[in-house]
């Protein structure tokens, strides 16, 4: 009788699949230090220490937001919605090489969900803004399930944002920004049909948010709560299926208390458990580590007769 079985490699597969939450808050929650859901406005504007700031749980400068979204996201689509072309070698007729147009050469990996054309705008004129809504890892994840992400908003304006699964952010069909699932930003660069002029604070924070320099005007959604973000987040989790197997001449012996001739103490069985015919129940599966310690028990749905004549074969899947 075998008391310990070991596993080989064969025996063990280890599955990833993908699992998903749906988280929903208004505005009164998100705001909440806790929950972390930050909505910035980015312009284009000189940066100038203490002045011009955005956000409602952390403080930045409008133009950092500005900058940083820009190089990160837009750099190689300044020049095309499409994508900024690649800068050629112009052989001038004296023998010299210069570069075609002023522009940077598109260099940097910005986030693409997809291989689809990404069709990114992004206003560079002075003083345009961007709005932009950052939701924390520990919400999404390893990154936010696309077509999933929802951002309503209602008071003087009223309207709903959401993401089409291919990286883009619609209201009323039109598209106004783009959302990069793997980071958990939403950003709003145009405007669509009720987000009129440059209140993208109005789809962000509530309306007249940042239609004056006065930034405490930030509270106003913690007081209304007329907002609501919705998405659903995404993380792998490793399925390890561990299979089993013993061969008719193993694990032939029973605990059941009930097999004891005797006294408990005596330890003598009945005759007909130490014959070849006896095929015990089996109920429970432990797992061990290479020290004998049980490190996990898996209990059937219901008793399991094993066989005589045949290998017997147990599959346990673990999560973690």
């Amino acid at each position: 009788m075998s008391i310990y079985k070991p596993l080989t490699t064969s025996d063990v597969i280890i599955t990833p699949f993908k699992t998903n939450k749906t988280f929903s808050f208004n505005g009164g929650d998100f705001t909440s230090s806790n929950i972390g859901i930050d909505r910035f406005i980015g312009q284009n504007i000189p940066f100038i220490s203490g002045s011009n700031t955005t956000g409602y749980i952390s403080t930045q400068y409008k133009s950092l937001i500005y900058s940083s979204v820009k190089q990160l996201y837009y750099s190689n689509y300044l020049r095309g919605e499409d994508g900024s072309p690649a800068i050629l070698p112009i052989f001038n007729t004296d023998g010299t090489i210069t570069a075609e147009g002023s522009a940077n050469q598109p260099m940097f990996d910005n986030y693409l969900s997809n291989t689809l054309e990404a069709s990114r705008l992004f206003p560079t004129a002075s003083n345009d803004e961007i709005g932009v809504i950052a939701i924390p890892s520990n919400l999404f994840g390893e990154y936010i399930k696309p077509g999933t992400f929802r951002f309503e908003y209602s008071g003087t304006l009223t309207g709903t944002i959401t993401d089409d699964g291919n990286g883009g952010l619609f209201q009323d069909g039109a598209k106004i920004g783009d959302i990069i699932y793997q980071h958990g930003m939403a950003i709003i660069t145009s405007a669509g049909s009720s987000i009129t002029g440059s209140v993208y604070g109005t789809a962000l924070y509530g309306t007249g948010v940042y239609s004056n320099a006065n930034s405490s005007e930030l509270n106003y959604l913690l007081t209304t709560g007329n907002v609501t973000c919705s998405f659903q987040s995404t993380m792998t989790i490793h399925e390890s299926q561990y299979k089993c197997t013993f061969s008719p001449n193993e694990y032939t012996y029973t605990q059941n208390p009930s097999a004891i001739s005797g006294s408990l103490n005596s330890g003598i069985v009945y005759d007909f458990l130490t014959g070849s015919y006896f095929e015990p129940y089996i109920t429970t599966v432990g797992l061990y580590n290479n020290a004998n310690q049980l490190v996990a028990v898996g209990k059937l749905s219901q008793p399991l007769q094993s066989s005589n004549v045949t290998d017997t074969t147990i599959l346990v899947n673990l999560d973690l």
